[in-house]
């Protein structure tokens, strides 16, 4: 064994050697990180940064971004890090993005890997390591397990990536204009569950869990089977967008169906918006999208209720009439005419005009099914 120039330890192989490593440092967490990162500890953050021809300062600044811990001069970075540097560095270099663009690659990326890593370590890591054995401890069994599923489940989320940004790519190309890329027109819907509050102190932490689990679970097959995107999760609240109204109405009822007939699920209430929405690293911000959410807190319970421009949407679209005595006058004149009456999937009914906190008086309308619809 040789010392470097940090006094970290390392074996001829140039490994990193735990015995020799910061004595805090568990020897298995050592050995799980040279496996997962598939290199050995090699630089400071200052080798690294001069390895990579990028200055101290914006390594700093990518690395923050990726919600990387500073970790002073220790010699805990890898040819990877070298690599990743070198990679953002020469975006920006080749004037493919600026410097500011590609740190909020480096920070959407960061955000988003790191909810998945702590997702999968918490559930779904900690299930498939249990001792299988009386006598087994969880650290003889991890290090096999994750050396098994690694390449799986890197391919497994370049394959989902990819599927994503082509669906991305699609959603940008049909836009009407460059301005509609960035400020587009969009359904937002809030689905809320009713009284979570009250049962975070009724329930064990365990069972709450499971609950926001199903909750979440099943919004997100919901959004993603009727063509919306889920935007974000809040625990006991949903934020999804859609392009077509007809699409946001369909998902916000198909969610008050379904947690309807779940007896273990609270009521729900959902408040959905049509307006211009400014995108950025994947969330939603604006008008609209504070509008969906006060309409979500004045919902009743298991309704939805959506604002004037969702409901001019929908008539526009044809996917519900103006009126009830409209759609009868429309069937009257069809059958006079012995044409098909128009079908319409909703119904919209006008409810109170109201005050609302920081964005005026609001005419909301209450969203049903129509009844000559029916569930598909």
């Amino acid at each position: 064994m040789t010392v470097d120039d940090s006094g970290s330890g390392t074996g001829a192989d140039g490994r990193v050697d735990p015995h020799a490593a910061d004595p805090g440092e568990d020897p298995l967490a050592l050995r799980l990180e040279g496996l997962i990162l598939g290199a050995e500890r090699r630089y400071t953050p200052f080798q690294a940064a001069r390895s990579a021809g990028v200055s101290m300062e914006l390594a700093s600044r990518f690395w923050r971004a990726m919600g990387f811990a500073d970790i002073g001069q220790a010699k805990a970075l890898t040819e990877a890090d070298v690599l990743a540097l070198r990679r953002l560095a020469g975006l920006v270099e080749a004037g493919l993005l600026s410097e500011a663009m590609a740190v909020q690659v480096a920070r959407s990326t960061g955000q988003t890997t790191a909810r998945l890593a702590e997702w999968q370590i918490d559930s779904f890591l900690e299930g498939l390591t249990e001792p299988p054995e009386p006598g087994m401890t969880r650290t003889e069994v991890t290090y096999p397990i994750i050396e098994l599923l690694l390449p799986e489940l890197e391919e497994f989320l370049v394959y989902v990536w990819r599927r994503q940004l082509a669906a991305s790519a699609g959603r940008v190309i049909q836009a009407a204009d460059d301005e509609e890329m960035v400020d587009r027109r969009l359904a937002v819907g809030f689905a809320d569950l009713v009284g979570f509050t009250r049962l975070t102190r009724r329930m064990e932490e365990e069972e709450l869990g499971e609950l926001v689990e199903a909750f979440e679970t099943t919004a997100a097959d919901l959004v993603a089977a009727r063509g919306g995107r889920l935007v974000k999760t809040l625990g006991d609240e949903v934020l999804y967008a859609a392009d077509d109204a007809g699409v946001a109405a369909e998902i916000a009822l198909r969610l008050i169906e379904t947690m309807a007939g779940d007896a273990t699920m609270p009521e729900l209430r959902v408040g959905i918006a049509f307006g211009t929405v400014t995108t950025r690293m994947g969330d939603v911000f604006g008008t609209t999208v504070n509008l969906a959410s006060r309409l979500t807190s004045i919902a009743p319970r298991d309704a939805v209720l959506v604002d004037s421009a969702f409901a001019e949407e929908l008539i526009r679209t044809g996917e519900a009439p103006a009126s009830e005595a409209e759609a009868a006058e429309a069937a009257a004149a069809a059958e006079k005419e012995g044409e098909e009456a128009p079908v319409y999937r909703f119904a919209l009914q006008p409810m109170w005009q109201r005050p609302v906190r920081g964005l005026g008086v609001v005419e909301p309308w209450l969203l049903t099914r129509r009844a000559a619809a029916g569930g598909e």
